[in-house]
């Protein structure tokens, strides 16, 4: 997956003079019509998280530059992901703009029709500003936001490299060196796991289903792959069963109780308060991490990528985008929302706050938005990640069902069960259902 790169001005004049960006001497352009919508109102609906709250935090200077006004929902993850696709299927969505998950929406929403034709939009200089250029998204972006028929129904706006979060203090006070390898890995999370003084070698999501994001990268880096030249599942091989086993030894001998119940939430948690080592997560987490309000660990945390496996070192890569309801009545004002949310000004503040990454070239390629980036060792992992970057998850129309049954099987494990019995009944229960889908 490539990189991104330059930023500019803010799209309202003056909007960064008195911002922390760092993002000054970069000259404007000419404007679209701007103006043109002004009076409409916009309904989104974002993804709670650093990303969707940087657009509510910043929605009034959209508002200020095209008079539209944006009223947005910021919902948890799994249950905005529930809420879109019950309002998407009912044909009258409450929402105009919908934040969109890639890795586990792109097959359904392109199949069901959901989203609108954003390609004409981006030719059209009236509405798109002349530096939103199709070929300024890396390939990773366009792999996931355009259909097979290089039609673009979504903008892409973040992706997530999966890498490795760690305690500095803890590593130094045991002498411990930084993994490179996923045995050191292990090594380590035991060498620093100290339960009686509510210390964890190691975090990560025990949940079933969110399991699946931190599962694929032992996955990849002992060699799986998701789909076989004629499009099988190939979940259930050695490669998959030697992850498993290697994700069950750090999750059951050196992670907190109750990991099996964790998703991100309760993961990062165990990071903050200064009770586990180590931490496998997306890139987005810097924010609530280096917040003294939140967190008991700040400027004690070291980024990294995700330690090598025996087949290679990979970061698993999720991504987010930014579409419209294919039903909406006010598409183009929608279409400068979504325009503004991908922006050069966004996507540096996006990056520069630590909450994600941009997917366009000319944010991350840029010296002056590297520049203000306020944790370098963080941008660090995340230019190296972007280096060793897979799809974490395969793009299938059932992926919900597949992330439901392999994290069910994966989830399993952490009671003791056998990776290589779980892991085959998976396989044989999502089968079937692949196979339907793709049929039908």
């Amino acid at each position: 997956m490539a990189l991104y790169g330059p930023t500019r001005r803010a799209f309202v004049q003056g909007a960064l003079a008195t911002s922390a960006l760092g993002l000054t001497g970069i000259p404007a352009f000419a404007d679209p019509a701007w103006k043109k919508y002004a009076g409409t109102t916009i309904e989104a609906n974002l993804i709670k998280g650093p990303r969707g709250e940087l657009l509510q935090k910043y929605a009034s200077e959209f508002t200020e530059l095209t008079g539209i006004k944006v009223e947005s929902e910021v919902i948890p993850e799994q249950q905005q992901r529930q809420k879109a696709v019950i309002e998407l299927t009912s044909g009258k969505p409450s929402f105009d703009v919908v934040h969109v998950s890639y890795h586990v929406q792109k097959r359904q929403f392109e199949k069901a029709g959901w989203l609108a034709d954003l390609t004409g939009f981006m030719k059209d200089p009236n509405l798109t500003a002349p530096d939103l250029k199709v070929e300024d998204f890396s390939a990773g972006g366009l792999q996931f936001a355009q259909n097979d028929k290089g039609e673009m129904h979504s903008l892409p706006w973040s992706v997530d490299y999966f890498i490795l979060y760690y305690n500095k203090e803890m590593f130094a006070k045991k002498g411990v060196a930084v993994p490179k390898t996923m045995d050191e890995m292990a090594v380590a999370a035991e060498k620093l796991n100290d339960p009686a003084n509510g210390i964890y070698g190691f975090t990560g999501r025990g949940l079933r289903n969110a399991n699946m994001t931190l599962w694929t990268n032992f996955f990849l880096n002992y060699g799986g792959e998701f789909l076989d030249a004629k499009g099988n599942i190939l979940t259930d091989g050695p490669e998959a069963i030697e992850a498993t086993k290697m994700y069950q030894r750090l999750l059951t001998k050196t992670a907190p109780p109750g990991v099996a119940g964790f998703n991100w939430m309760e993961s990062m948690a165990s990071l903050t308060q200064g009770r586990a080592a180590m931490w496998i997560d997306g890139v987005g987490w810097a924010p609530p991490i280096e917040d003294p309000n939140a967190s008991r660990v700040v400027g004690k945390i070291g980024y990294t990528v995700v330690p090598a496996g025996p087949k290679g070192q990979f970061s698993a890569a999720y991504g987010d985008g930014i579409g419209i309801a294919k039903t909406s009545t006010k598409k183009e004002a929608a279409y400068l929302y979504c325009q503004w949310a991908v922006s050069k000004t966004m996507g540096a503040r996006l990056l520069q706050s630590g909450g994600g990454v941009p997917f366009r070239n000319s944010i991350l390629n840029d010296e002056t938005v590297r520049k203000g980036v306020k944790n370098q060792e963080w941008l660090d992992s995340v230019i190296a990640s972007a280096k060793i970057s897979k799809l974490g998850l395969p793009v299938i129309v059932p992926v919900a069902e597949f992330r439901d049954l392999v994290g069910a099987a994966v989830t399993a494990t952490l009671s003791g069960s056998d990776p290589a019995t779980e892991l085959k009944k998976a396989h044989e229960q999502f089968r079937p259902i692949l196979e339907r889908s793709e049929k039908s």
